[in-house]
């Protein structure tokens, strides 16, 4: 699952419509930087959470490139109630098609990078057009939640790949189907 966006955001976001929310990243909102307060999207929690309840082995994409910054991340994250589960993020050079293909996902949840210059910034559309591991996406609109996506996560595509029994999620974008 992806966090900045998908999964979280920042806080002077909270109230406000998702419009709103995609232009206070454009004008540069300097909470969009504080990530230690950013909170969770609409539904996000309790959708995740319906997720390892059914048995998806939750994992976690973060925007950042250390350690260190991604431990923000993963304190947000507690501090909200998501459920456990590894955190990655790019090392250097590397894209999130990279990580994505390194971790060996079965899905990619992520949103459409709408604040950022759209479809075209997303890890669904580099991976749709770079060799490799095909991983199937469900891309959301940025900042909309996660509320209206299924409980079921075989639900999130018709045809999912499976690793070890369990359905691997990452990054929530809309619910269109890219592949």
């Amino acid at each position: 699952m992806f966090l900045h966006g998908t999964s979280i955001m920042h806080a002077s976001a909270t109230g406000r419509p998702r419009s709103a929310r995609v232009e206070q990243v454009v004008g540069k909102d300097p909470a969009v930087v504080d990530y230690a307060s950013y909170v969770p999207t609409d539904g996000a929690v309790a959708k995740v959470m319906a997720w390892q309840r059914r048995g998806a082995e939750i994992c976690y994409l973060s925007s950042q490139r250390t350690a260190a910054t991604a431990a923000i991340d993963k304190s947000v994250l507690a501090a909200y109630g998501f459920p456990a589960g590894d955190l990655y993020y790019r090392a250097h050079g590397e894209s999130y098609a990279d990580v994505v293909r390194r971790w060996s996902a079965d899905v990619l949840v992520e949103d459409d990078c709408e604040s950022i210059g759209g479809s075209d910034r997303t890890a669904a559309s580099e991976l749709g057009r770079s060799a490799g591991q095909a991983v199937p996406c469900v891309v959301v609109p940025e900042f909309g939640g996660l509320a209206h996506l299924p409980d079921e996560p075989a639900d999130l595509l018709r045809e999912q790949t499976r690793h070890k029994g369990r359905s691997r999620l990452m990054r929530y974008l809309g619910l269109r189907r890219t592949s």
